[in-house]
């Protein structure tokens, strides 16, 4: 890849969420340069500033042979993720994919193959790990001993859906839309790979998509992990507890505030800041490319919590049955 003065971004997709990648790459990586844009209507203006000189592009083929483009990033739904990576990798480029990498375990099985016979850099935005309060909890981790029990818990608004907005996750629902954070979140927090998977789902995909999912998960260690995922009206949670034998951690993202108590019951608590979790994430993608280090969230751990989401559905279809992994 170039080691030019600036590493070339290629942006495919430019909805509301790719827009944050666009304005992040043009106005605040000082090292990096967004060089194209691939949107479903690429006549439709670039609506941030400085995208004068941003080549737009209607298919993705033309912005990945774009030779001023060297890495690309993928912000489109994620039943197109397998196809636009093989095309990059393919390629020889780089790729940041959000989360999910894939709908399926098998897709992503074989995103994370084809990169690592390449040769080629992978990285999965599983942005949460960059929210200040996850990065504090992980911080002070150590206070309460070996863990011994996790609750993770992702409670997000329906409102600002599209009609077809679950197609674009292969028919599946919460725990792949948003609850793969939380899969993801289980093994950093634990530390160690999941075991076992029991879980239980208010809707059967690909019938009809989840918006309730609670999973009962086994480290390889024997901690115990409990997740809720949950589309609601109105009321957004996001909330990590942690215990161990000298004290427990509770992590509310939504609400920035960190709380640590000990085994005598004595108590802290810190607010913490405002996280822009889309530029950190932007930022060691590319800081990873520049000093040509591994990637701080590879394609294997966004493989790793696709085949979780995986074990899930396949638990929930066995009424619960537990599923080991690895798959």
């Amino acid at each position: 890849m170039s080691l030019s003065p600036h590493i070339g971004l290629g942006l495919i997709g430019a909805g509301r969420h790719g827009l944050r990648y666009a304005r992040h790459a043009m106005q605040d990586i000082s090292d990096a340069r967004l060089q194209a844009v691939c949107r479903r209507h690429p006549e439709q203006a670039l609506d941030v500033p400085g995208r004068e000189g941003v080549a737009m592009y209607g298919q993705p083929k033309q912005l990945i042979a774009d030779p001023l483009v060297d890495a690309v990033i993928l912000v489109v739904p994620p039943i197109l993720h397998k196809d636009l990576c093989l095309a990059a990798v393919a390629a020889g480029k780089p790729v940041l994919v959000e989360k999910p990498l894939a709908t399926t375990y098998r897709d992503a099985c074989a995103i994370v193959e084809a990169a690592e016979r390449a040769g080629v850099p992978l990285m999965t935005a599983q942005t949460l790990r960059f929210d200040a309060t996850i990065q504090s909890l992980l911080a002070l981790r150590s206070r309460i001993g070996p863990p011994t029990q996790l609750t993770l818990t992702s409670r997000i608004e329906t409102k600002g859906r599209s009609a077809n907005h679950a197609d674009g996750y292969g028919r599946r629902g919460a725990l792949l839309e948003f609850g793969v954070h939380m899969l993801d979140l289980a093994r950093v927090l634990a530390g160690e790979e999941i075991h076992t998977v029991q879980c239980a789902v208010d809707h059967m995909p690909p019938a009809q998509p989840e918006t309730l999912a609670q999973v009962q998960l086994q480290t390889v260690g024997g901690m115990h992990c409990r997740i809720e995922v949950a589309r609601v009206d109105a009321g957004r949670v996001g909330r990590a507890e942690i215990a161990g034998p000298d004290g427990r951690l509770i992590a509310n993202w939504t609400n920035r505030h960190l709380q640590y108590t000990d085994s005598a019951s004595r108590s802290e608590e810190w607010s913490m800041p405002q996280s822009q979790t889309v530029l950190t994430t932007l930022r060691e993608f590319v800081r990873a490319l520049r000093q040509q280090t591994p990637m701080p969230i590879t394609g294997e751990d966004g493989c790793r919590a696709v085949e979780i989401a995986e074990a899930c559905y396949r638990s929930a279809e066995a009424d619960g049955a537990t599923i080991r992994l690895p798959l």
